[in-house]
């Protein structure tokens, strides 16, 4: 795909690009509208503990985690055959507990990710949402990594599951994020070499690996940077909220194949990709590209 260049949105100021998603003060901006403003034409189906079939989004566990909570979410396109293939949109959640003075919130449940849907609008792409593992009590960690090594074993598998059952594409995989699943794009996603293998491409939306310490370890630029080293030549789709200024400083001296976009919104929140925005559609058009090349 080549370097690509920053999109820009002229007269914005700059973002809190380095808040904490816990816990983020509303950045007040008057000149930018809030984006829960305009109407979504998208909603993502109800997550249900029926059987995975097209266009139904399910609970599904991998086969050791029987009879525990943990579980990963699954949904199947409304066009899914079973004799066909399809690329594979994985995602991450931000933070749980968090709201804001803007009506922004966040659970931190994988039910409550949208990234895949917006994208997708439910069709063409089988989703996925697997969890950040608490091994103490077996169950999805609402906030930050859980056990690190078991959550990106848990993904190693659950792709894999998901290739193997539903008709995956194991060369066209995606991994999405907002906010702590911004992050966990690079710590998690490119925690060591058979995880980062597996990713054609990654969405990073607010928030990014590296760019400032959260107080978990390894967070430091010199560990974010040996995990990045792992993603070699393949595209990143980077935004944020008001100004990617952040983020792109940090990668100014790096060769990482990233497409920059501010979201003209103050909003900490992933939102914007259920409503019929351009930045929607820039979204949509990097990831057809990022898919048709070899």
């Amino acid at each position: 795909m080549g370097r690509m260049v920053a999109l820009l949105c002229s007269g914005l100021g700059s973002a809190a690009d380095g808040a904490d998603p816990s816990a983020e003060a509303a950045l007040v901006e008057p000149r930018l509208r809030n984006l829960h403003d305009i109407p979504s034409d998208l909603v993502p189906p109800v997550v249900t503990d029926e059987a995975a079939a097209a266009g139904r989004r399910v609970r599904v566990q991998l086969s050791e985690f029987a009879g525990t909570p943990l579980h990963h979410v699954l949904y199947l396109p409304i066009n899914w055959r079973p004799d066909r293939s399809y690329p594979v949109i994985v995602e991450y959640p931000g933070n749980g507990g968090f709201e804001n003075k803007l009506g922004d919130r966040c659970s931190g449940r994988q039910e409550d990710c949208r990234l895949g849907y917006g994208i997708s609008a439910g069709r063409d792409f089988i989703w996925v949402c697997p969890p950040f593992v608490d091994k103490a009590s077996t169950t999805h960690s609402l906030r930050w990594w859980g056990d690190a090594d078991a959550t990106t074993d848990y993904c190693r598998q659950c792709v894999r599951q998901t290739c193997a059952d539903y008709g995956g594409d194991p060369d066209k995989v995606l991994l999405a994020g907002f906010s702590r699943g911004a992050i966990a794009c690079n710590y998690i996603g490119l925690r060591n070499d058979d995880i980062a293998a597996l990713w054609r491409g990654m969405i990073v939306h607010s928030h990014y690996d590296g760019v400032r310490q959260w107080g978990y370890p390894e967070d430091d630029r010199a560990a974010a940077t040996r995990r990045l080293k792992r993603l070699g030549d393949r595209p990143q789709f980077i935004s944020h909220e008001v100004s990617i200024d952040a983020v792109r400083d940090y990668l100014r001296d790096t060769t990482v194949d990233a497409t920059f976009l501010p979201i003209p919104y103050p909003n900490h929140s992933d939102a914007w990709v259920l409503k019929d925005i351009p930045e929607r559609t820039k979204l949509r058009e990097w990831v057809a590209q990022a898919l048709s090349e070899n």
